[in-house]
């Protein structure tokens, strides 16, 4: 009986992993199943140790995606907005608790009263602008805000200044329009516009030299095309024609998923944000919103894990930013064609990072 014993013990350790998977089969099994088409990158401690791109940037003419490919990165955009909002209220320019009417007087919404605060986690009662929900529509009606050109004060006047549909504070409603206005308020307070900003505070003392605003009208290098799924027949076709600038700072900004692992470890390391700037940004409100970023629990190998996830999505453009905030593990997806569930895919690729098991 004790050599049998003995026997099950020296054989567990083989049973055991045979029920673990590598991060990089589990990623590259994952991808090749979903025809996922982008680049994956997962860092941790600070070393990065899987990064790899699959498919094609552009499909004419059978360009491949690789690391330095730069993607729409669409709501991302608000984690930096965000990020930009807690540097001017830690400098004093900014206060989070200031209604709309005192930071930007010239605000003509019925939303005036809506503070900081509640435009940076979604509570602001503004009417919402987008009411497009999938890309069925989009290609029957088009995207009003998105297809003719607007500068930011357009943009402010024609789709951010709406009526109160909540009382601010109440209710969670994710509206583009509310980072809209953050922008302009960024501007205010600064002085200058909000690309500039942007660039000053952020991208040059980070050397983010792949990553700023998309604009129309510019061509540039290594921006990968975006596709998504038409849904009546399942074809794969070239995403609409869109002003991206339109986003403005609510999703107008491209990247790489090595900029944006560099971004995340100064975010989260205290880098670009004080401390105590960092927990406010993190402290779920409603919905587990904090400030332009979701943040959670999530049960993993039988213990809690706190993550801060920021996805974002401009039809076949997704993306994400994965933070496993206490192990130290940043993961990047960035994607062009519309096809993939990139949350499933991220929350699996963190599961196997800490426990070898993608289990759902």
């Amino acid at each position: 009986m004790k050599k049998w014993i003995l026997g099950c013990l020296a054989l567990w350790p083989a049973l055991a992993m045979a029920q673990t998977v590598s991060t990089a089969a589990f990623i590259e099994a994952y991808a090749g199943e979903h025809d996922f088409s982008g680049t994956v990158l997962v860092e941790r401690a600070g070393r990065v140790e899987y990064e790899r791109s699959f498919g094609l940037a552009n499909r004419a003419f059978a360009v491949p995606n690789t690391p330095d490919t730069r993607y729409w990165i669409g709501s991302i955009t608000k984690l930096f907005t965000a990020t930009l909002v807690m540097q001017l209220v830690e400098e004093g320019r900014l206060n989070l608790d200031a209604p709309i009417r005192t930071v930007l007087p010239d605000y003509a919404g019925e939303g005036r009263e809506a503070t900081v605060r509640q435009l940076l986690n979604h509570t602001s009662g503004i009417a919402n602008f987008d009411t497009v929900t999938d890309a069925a529509t989009a290609l029957r009606e088009g995207i009003p805000a998105y297809q003719l050109p607007h500068d930011s004060g357009e943009l402010l006047r024609r789709y951010a200044s709406g009526k109160r549909v909540h009382a601010p504070g109440t209710t969670f409603d994710y509206n583009n329009g509310d980072y809209v206005i953050l922008g302009k308020i960024v501007e205010r307070a600064t002085g200058m516009p909000f690309e500039q900003a942007l660039s000053r505070r952020i991208l040059a003392p980070l050397k983010l030299a792949d990553t700023g605003m998309l604009r129309q009208a510019e061509i540039l290098p290594r921006l990968a095309n975006t596709y998504f799924v038409r849904e009546s027949d399942g074809a794969l076709i070239n995403d609409l024609p869109v002003y991206p600038e339109n986003w403005y700072a609510a999703g107008a900004m491209y990247s790489t998923v090595r900029d944006l692992r560099v971004f995340a470890d100064a975010l989260y390391g205290g880098r670009l944000i004080g401390e105590d700037s960092l927990k406010r940004m993190l402290a779920p409100g409603l919905d587990d919103y904090g400030f332009g970023v979701w943040s959670y629990e999530s049960t993993i190998a039988g213990k809690p894990h706190r993550i801060a996830k920021r996805p974002g999505r401009i039809m076949g453009a997704q993306a994400q930013l994965y933070r496993l905030l206490d192990d130290e593990v940043t993961v990047v997806i960035l994607a062009n064609v519309g096809n993939t569930d990139l949350d499933e895919f991220v929350a699996r690729i963190g599961r196997v990072v800490l426990s070898g098991r993608p289990e759902r």
